[in-house]
């Protein structure tokens, strides 16, 4: 029973991480503002975490820090959608979805600034492993694009909003559990609403669809890609181990390259392949956390600098 559990919840992680690959291809495709999409993708999701928080009877949480929590996570996760889009529009779906990918290393980092996180050796090579896979990566894409440094610094950028997102998500628990609909119908709003004066200073003239057909793409837009992708991380995630959890989130950029590839002609070389494949291993190592015994270890050092490791 347990395995077929497991097995099901390995093909929803999967099948979640492969339509926020094909996320990319829509944004790429519908030709409005990257703020702008990110209002719409938040707005109309919106509406449906409403419906489903009011069908199930979830409530909002009665502490007003928890509230304040939720919506300033959706307010970096609007800023989040929006530097990667500006970065599918420089780079391609395939190199900026791998480098919102980088939001591992961010997160990480907050939680050794702020939650007194503890890194492994292995958590610190998989940095250095990963900044050489970016620079693998930029190098041939800086020699023929002149938009990459703007593509490159947007998907970085973004991948520490997707970060800062997560950590409030985390606090807002802390402060008070909050019920997932509820949850995400918060962040929305909050996103939402942090969307409104940057699409009109940046996309004025770009903001609305242009035909019938991109208004049922940003629908799709919407609803699969923020509500059914959300919703099967979110139920596969804590079935699994950690390890393949980080190994199954890697299909992401996996399928954003593959479709950049084949679908969108985006020219990869094969040095861009070998950078990729490196960043995507750096990225499954930074997401394991220490052993016991490194944990050991740590306690032994922090005798010497008087700090309290758990």
């Amino acid at each position: 029973m347990a395995i077929a559990s497991s097995r099901s919840a390995a093909t929803g992680l999967l099948i979640g991480c492969v339509i926020f690959g094909l996320g990319s291809l829509i944004v790429a495709h519908v030709d409005i503002g990257g703020w702008a999409m990110a209002f719409w993708r938040l707005a109309i999701s919106g509406v449906v975490f409403a419906v489903l928080a009011k069908m199930t009877g979830q409530r909002l949480p009665r502490s007003k820090r928890a509230v304040f929590y939720g919506l300033l996570s959706g307010a970096f996760l609007g800023l989040d959608l929006a530097l990667w889009h500006e970065s599918i529009y420089a780079v391609g779906p395939g190199i900026s979805t791998l480098l919102n990918s980088l939001q591992i290393f961010f997160l990480a980092a907050i939680g050794f600034l702020y939650f007194n996180e503890r890194q492994s050796i292995l958590q610190l090579v998989s940095l250095v492993l990963a900044m050489l896979g970016v620079a693998m990566i930029g190098s041939p894409e800086f020699a023929h694009n002149k938009a990459a440094t703007w593509g490159f610094i947007t998907g970085i950028v973004s991948g520490a909003m997707l970060a800062a997102s997560m950590t409030f998500i985390r606090k807002t628990h802390d402060t008070e559990p909050t019920p997932i609909f509820m949850l995400m119908q918060l962040i929305s709003i909050g996103g939402g609403l942090a969307m409104i004066v940057p699409m009109f200073v940046f996309d004025m003239g770009n903001i609305l669809p242009n035909s019938w057909s991109d208004i049922g793409w940003i629908l799709i837009y919407g609803t699969v890609m923020q509500c059914l992708a959300w919703g099967l991380i979110a139920y596969s995630i804590p079935k699994l181990s950690l390890a393949l959890t980080g190994l199954l989130l890697l299909t992401e950029p996996v399928a954003a390259l593959v479709i950049d590839y084949t679908w969108l002609d985006k020219p990869i070389n094969t040095l861009q392949w070998s950078g990729a494949l490196l960043t995507m291993f750096a990225i499954y190592l930074g997401s394991l956390k220490p052993k016991p015994r490194a944990l050991r270890r740590y306690r032994f050092f922090a005798r010497f600098y008087k700090r309290d490791y758990k």
